[in-house]
């Protein structure tokens, strides 16, 4: 297993500094925190949530892929993230 990370991962990110959405409010992260996320992790891919209806392209494929990837998350976050992305 390899110790040495590249960046810092989540660490400092919090609701309150406005980096994730609080789960009243669907959960995941906003567009602050994945620039901020990007930012400490140098060659992230990391994007926001695809959000609308019917995505089209690669955003229709991501979602696919987010939607059956967090199938199992039942905590109360992973239950908002999913509803936010209209899994």
């Amino acid at each position: 297993m390899n110790k040495r990370r590249k960046g810092k991962g989540m660490k400092g990110m919090s609701v309150k500094s406005g980096d994730k959405r609080p789960t009243k409010a669907g959960a995941g992260m906003t567009a602050k925190g994945v620039r901020k996320y990007r930012r400490q992790n140098p060659g992230s891919k990391l994007k926001t949530a695809v959000t609308e209806k019917n995505p089209k392209g690669k955003r229709a494929k991501r979602k696919k892929s987010f939607c059956a990837r967090s199938r199992g998350w039942t905590g109360p976050r992973g239950k908002a993230a999913r509803r936010r992305w209209r899994c």
